[in-house]
């Protein structure tokens, strides 16, 4: 008989994650990534539905890649291992500071801002402050009071999201039709995938051009996020937009998963994947009948967008 691995890729290793535990960390660590995400969003090629803007999970944590400055190429990485951030560059140069308890977001800022123009990258962010936060109208540089880095519980995140990554990777592999990558949006913390059926949306009146940009076509969409005020724990969800007639009516597997009140929101708490005998398994039911929920209600072609 084989003996079980507790590796931190085997479900046994899913560690805990309780919101509680680490929202200090959690909400300096989301400011630092919206830093980054700002310098992204400046420095990316656009791409449809701002997945130019986005970052993806690497075996160390988060990266914001292939970057332009004028036409010099760079790349800053969150390695979640080593607890730092690290930009290298084109031309062969490299630089780095640590992430440590007590690191403000205001020196964060200023940090990353001086050793990038070290390397010859000047950096004038649009908008240095936090998006959809409750601290919107303080910019970057004035933020002192977010300065929480426990690295143990910055650590499981970095382990979950790998996990996750690896299994959202797969599930689109499934569908033959449009996919966004299995990418990670700064804005809100969450790691999500996108299907698309090809079909064009209604506009969205009222919409700004983000919301226009993103929901421009028929979509549904699966993610995970660790908790936030409105949803104080870590969750898996899905969503089809637009919302079709009918959509919450529809079953969902396994039995722990359940519709949002409001919304149209399908939920898994992360806790009953980790805990589950197959957590693969588990998320992947979740996903795909969150799936066939919003397909069946919206009409989608399911058997032409089916891979083989």
């Amino acid at each position: 008989m084989s003996k079980r691995v507790d590796g931190p890729y085997s479900p046994i290793a899913l560690p805990s994650l309780p919101l509680e535990g680490w929202k200090n960390t959690k909400e300096t660590l989301h400011r630092y990534a919206q830093i980054v995400g700002k310098v992204r969003l400046e420095y990316s090629p656009f791409r449809n539905h701002w997945w130019h803007a986005a970052f993806y999970v690497d075996p160390r944590g988060l990266s914001a890649r292939h970057m332009f400055s004028s036409e010099l190429p760079f790349e800053i990485s969150l390695d979640l291992v080593a607890h730092e951030l690290k930009v290298v560059t084109g031309a062969g140069d490299r630089a780095s500071f640590p992430l440590r308890d007590g690191l403000s977001v205001a020196e964060f800022y200023g940090k990353l801002v001086s050793l990038l123009e070290t390397l010859g990258i000047d950096v004038d962010l649009t908008n240095p402050s936090p998006f959809d936060l409750e601290d919107e109208e303080r910019h970057f540089e004035e933020d002192t009071e977010h300065a929480s880095y426990d690295k143990e519980y910055v650590d499981r995140y970095r382990r979950i999201l790998t996990w996750v990554d690896c299994v959202f990777r797969e599930f689109s592999g499934r569908f033959i039709g449009k996919t966004s990558p299995v990418h990670l949006f700064w804005h809100g913390l969450d790691l999500a995938v996108t299907r698309f059926s090809g079909r064009r949306a209604p506009e969205r009146e009222g919409a700004d051009k983000v919301t226009r940009e993103a929901y421009s076509h028929e979509v549904i969409s699966f993610g995970f996020w660790p908790g936030d005020r409105n949803t104080p724990a870590p969750a898996f969800y899905s969503y089809t937009a637009p919302e079709p007639d009918g959509l919450t009516g529809q079953p969902l597997r396994p039995e722990s998963a359940f519709w949002a009140p409001e919304g149209g929101m399908a939920l898994l708490m992360y806790d009953d994947v980790r805990k589950a005998d197959s957590p693969k398994t588990t998320l992947l039911e979740f996903m795909e009948s969150a799936y066939q929920a919003g397909a069946r209600t919206a009409g989608w072609d399911v058997e032409d967008l089916r891979a083989y």
